[in-house]
C-alpha cells in the first residue's frame, strides 16, 4: 500500500503533505541529472525548448539562462498541478516577461504546434507516462527535424524503486523507452554511462 502511495506521489505531488515532501526530494535528489540534462541538450541561445515533468522548476532555470536571444523560448509541462503552480512561483517574473511558458498537461497531448520545438530534456520522468509510445510519438510530432532529445536517470535508483513496486510495469527499462522512441521516428537513440562526481548516471539522446 505505501508503495503504491509513494509511486503516485512521484508521479504527480499533490498539495499535501506527502507532496511537499516528494517536491523536497525531487530537489535534492534530481538536481544534478536535471541540471546535466540542460547541459547535455545543446541549448542555443535562439532555440525553442521543451523541459518534459519540469517539477519544482530547478531544470527550467538553468535552461532559462542559456536562452539569451531575442527568439530564446522555454516552454515546460507538467502533470502535477502542484508542481505547475510551484515552477511558476519559482519562475513568475521570467513567465511574465514571455520568455517562460508552462503548461499544466499530459505529455501525450501537449498544446503545442507540430515541428516547433529545437530540443527536449527531461529527467527521471518517463517511466511514470501510460503509454510510452503515446508520449514519445507526441514528443516526436512537436519537434522539428533534427532537433534533439535528451533524457537523463539515476538508473540504480530507479531500480530501487522498481524492486520495491513503487514505479510501474517494466517501463522504467531505458530499454523500454529506447523501443518507444525509435517506434515514434527518432533516430540515432543511443544511451551512455556518464558521472558528475559521486553520482552515475544514465543518458539517452535521440534525433527528431
Amino acid at each position: 500500500m505505501w508503495a503504491a502511495k509513494l509511486g503516485q506521489q512521484l508521479a504527480r505531488p499533490t498539495r499535501t503533505l506527502a507532496g511537499w515532501l516528494v517536491s523536497k526530494f525531487l530537489k535534492v535528489n534530481n538536481q544534478v541529472v536535471q541540471e546535466n540534462a540542460v547541459q547535455l541538450s545543446g541549448i542555443q541561445p535562439g532555440d525553442t525548448v521543451l523541459e518534459l515533468g519540469h517539477g519544482p522548476g530547478l531544470g527550467l532555470q538553468s535552461a532559462a539562462k542559456l536562452l539569451t536571444g531575442p527568439t530564446g523560448h522555454l516552454i515546460g509541462v507538467d502533470y502535477s498541478e502542484y508542481m505547475h503552480q510551484m515552477a511558476g512561483e519559482r519562475l513568475k517574473d521570467i513567465v511574465a516577461s514571455g520568455k517562460v511558458t508552462l503548461h499544466h498537461c499530459d505529455v501525450a497531448a501537449m498544446p503545442l504546434a507540430d515541428n516547433t520545438v529545437d530540443k527536449v530534456y527531461h529527467c527521471n520522468c518517463y517511466y511514470f507516462w501510460p503509454d510510452l509510445r503515446k508520449g514519445a510519438a507526441e514528443i516526436h510530432r512537436v519537434m522539428k527535424p533534427g532537433g534533439l532529445m535528451v533524457t537523463t536517470l539515476n538508473q540504480s535508483r530507479v531500480a530501487a524503486f522498481a524492486a520495491k513496486n513503487v514505479l510501474p510495469r517494466e517501463n522504467w527499462r531505458p530499454e523500454a523507452y529506447m523501443i518507444a522512441l525509435r517506434d515514434s521516428g527518432f533516430t540515432n537513440v543511443r544511451m551512455e554511462d556518464r558521472q558528475h562526481e559521486q553520482i552515475n548516471y544514465r543518458v539517452i539522446y535521440a534525433t527528431a
